[in-house]
């Protein structure tokens, strides 16, 4: 869509304000562009609403200071921010209708899958089974597919190069990962999704 020529430019270094006034100014754009965003939003965009001397990393913190005591907190994920509930309000969002859907009807077995998945991929529905001694469904990785948790990844050097599945950056959104490196141990796995304990199952 081309861009409307009639909307003024925005004015990033504010500099009419008094400078106390501007950096609240810069604070509350970045957490306009938060709010209004389903997906982490990097660094280098927050920097297009801010003066070229304004710190993002320092706006980012104060932002996350003047949220303490809300419902709600800024977390570092995916190469980005994002707002995210806080993790005292999941009963909350449990037991509010149609809250969280997509995330909270996996199984207990799905999650399990899912977590097989996580540490160690690229892998293939073989590798799956090798895991948890059985089949596991095209349904079930449908299911994970369908809500963006993982992704197809290179075909696997064994024999018909079957297809491997990876995880997604909306794992890495839904468990509050920077990156792959933060993967929490299995129990803070399960207390992430807000489900009940998933059939032990060796994942070393």
């Amino acid at each position: 869509m081309a861009k409307d020529r009639s909307e003024p430019e925005l004015d990033r270094a504010l500099t009419d304000l008094p400078p106390e006034l501007r950096w609240r100014e810069w604070m509350r754009r970045i957490e306009g562009v938060l709010f209004a965003s389903a997906s982490p939003v990097p660094r280098e965009d927050l920097a297009r609403v801010v003066g070229q001397e304004a710190s993002v990393d320092l706006l980012v913190e104060d932002l996350a200071a003047d949220l303490e005591g809300r419902a709600f907190e800024i977390a570092q994920v995916a190469g980005g921010w994002i707002f995210r509930t806080r993790s005292t309000y999941a009963p909350a969002i449990r037991a509010a209708a149609d809250v969280g859907d997509q995330l909270l009807d996996l199984s207990e077995f799905d999650v399990a899958v899912l977590a097989a998945i996580a540490y160690h991929q690229p892998i293939t529905r073989d590798g799956l089974k090798d895991i948890f001694g059985k089949e596991i469904s095209r349904d079930l990785i449908g299911r994970l597919h369908a809500r963006n948790l993982i992704g197809t990844g290179p075909r696997s050097p064994r024999r018909g190069a079957p297809y491997t599945f990876v995880t997604t950056e909306q794992f890495l959104v839904a468990f509050g990962l920077e990156s792959l490196r933060d993967l929490p141990d299995r129990e803070q796995l399960e207390d992430a999704w807000v489900v009940g304990a998933a059939p032990q199952v060796d994942l070393g």
